[in-house]
């Protein structure tokens, strides 16, 4: 029940005013992602192909959780390969099979890329 509010409570407290979810039992935190990212990031690299229609992706993750972070790197990415592409948890998707180009990009930003 990840995308229900809470409608009504006869317990005491304050109700997060972003998420509408008792402060205590706050969901805002749960969604964020507000890891701190590592000095050395390692990003394991792979292509899915299931499930999508036959259109290869090339996915990036076990990223940190951290949004701000994800958002930059899948924009620089995504510019750098001229293709489309959207961020998940602490995952990036990229749509075509981009993994020679995105091993390049990473190695030169210092991160570490395994797959």
């Amino acid at each position: 029940m990840s995308g229900s509010r809470l409608v009504y409570s006869t317990g005491k407290g304050s109700v997060c005013p972003r998420c509408g979810w008792p402060v205590d039992n706050c969901q805002c935190s749960k969604k964020g992602g507000t890891q701190a990212v590592p000095a050395r990031v390692v990003a394991k690299l792979r292509i899915e192909k299931a499930g999508r229609s036959g259109k290869t992706v090339t996915v990036l993750y076990d990223l940190p959780r951290n949004s701000d972070f994800l958002k930059d790197l899948a924009q620089d990415l995504k510019k750098s390969c001229g293709v489309g592409g959207t961020v998940g948890e602490d995952t990036i998707e990229l749509q075509g099979d981009q993994r020679d180009r995105v091993r390049t990009l990473l190695a030169d930003k210092g991160f570490a890329i395994k797959g």
